[in-house]
């Protein structure tokens, strides 16, 4: 077992696709957008990362994105920095991962998400909140669940 499986055993429950919904609401409430998720987690054996993501989302009129997250790892706490955002993650307890994370186009906000594993390791709940001059401006809710 690779050591950050073994150092970060809540986030190695997480590995294989999910699917969900992502909808956003602004910080009054409003739904101001909702999409699908699709995202893969994986562990590779091999290269410079020894973890990745890759996140696929699907509107109904039809507009696609596709990001890849590679992440390094170091102190138990995986490390992204790619062309779209920097920041890492860490595990609080045996069913809670909090990442914190900037875009790198939206330099004045950063992010806080918690991340929610059921313990039967198939359903998963997360809130992103977005802070701009230390204020929530959004909110992000997710619901997942696996399907491989």
């Amino acid at each position: 077992m690779s050591t950050i499986k073994k150092e970060m055993p809540l986030l190695a429950r997480h590995e294989g696709e999910w699917e969900g919904i992502y909808t956003i609401i602004d910080a009054a409430g409003n739904v101001i957008d909702k999409h699908h998720s699709y995202l893969i987690h994986q562990f590779p054996g091999n290269g410079s990362y020894p973890y990745d993501q890759i996140n696929k989302y699907t509107w109904e009129d039809g507009k696609f994105e596709e990001h890849h997250f590679p992440a390094t790892y170091q102190d138990k706490k995986i490390w992204f920095d790619t062309e779209r955002l920097q920041g890492y993650a860490w595990e609080v307890d045996d069913s809670i991962i909090i990442l914190w994370f900037k875009y790198k186009a939206l330099p004045e906000a950063h992010m806080y998400e918690m991340i929610h594993l059921s313990s039967c390791g198939n359903y998963r709940d997360r809130t992103l909140h977005w802070f701009k001059n230390n204020q929530v401006f959004k909110r992000t809710m997710m619901q997942e669940h696996r399907v491989k």
